[in-house]
């Protein structure tokens, strides 16, 4: 899928490397429970490759056109929520491309992805309340908080789009 500035594409093992330092990177993970070591981002983008096979879909790269570099990633994902399945928009961006708008971008190419060509009635975004930059990427696409959820052991707010 391509934006305007950007190209989303599969994870492959050669991304390992470059999705390390993003996620190693603890300001980055700051609302994640720990920053990742280099066996659980390999585990991260395995994951991903399994949700391809089986959904047709999941977390993509998110790569600059110009320069083809990896800058994140982005994508859909089934999450259950409250007994019930939905499928959230997901985003993690290299903290030196912060406000730039590319988390914004990538998200909307993946709403309309999700609406046009999987058919999907409603979206999420799964945002620790204090996360007001993924908080106000969510909003910039026309996501409204729903409620709030107890899911990956601690309070949630869900943001949604329909």
């Amino acid at each position: 899928m391509e934006t305007e500035r950007l190209e989303l594409r599969e994870f492959n093992d050669e991304d390992i490397s470059v999705l390390h330092t993003i996620f190693s990177d603890a300001e980055t993970m700051k609302y994640y429970p720990s920053p990742f070591n280099l066996q659980q981002t390999k585990n991260w983008i395995d994951k991903n490759k399994q949700r391809y096979r089986e959904d047709g879909y999941g977390l993509w790269a998110v790569c600059l056109k110009e320069s083809k570099e990896l800058i994140g990633d982005c994508g859909l994902v089934k999450q259950i929520v409250d007994g019930k399945t939905e499928v959230e928009v997901g985003y993690h961006i290299h903290k030196k491309y912060w406000s730039k708008g590319y988390a914004t971008e990538a998200a909307k190419g993946c709403v309309e992805y999700g609406f046009t060509h999987l058919g999907q009635e409603k979206l999420i975004s799964i945002i620790d309340p204090k996360n007001g930059p993924s908080i106000r990427v969510a909003e910039k696409n026309g996501f409204m908080k729903e409620k709030e959820s107890f899911i990956f052991n601690k309070i949630h707010a869900i943001y949604s789009l329909q």
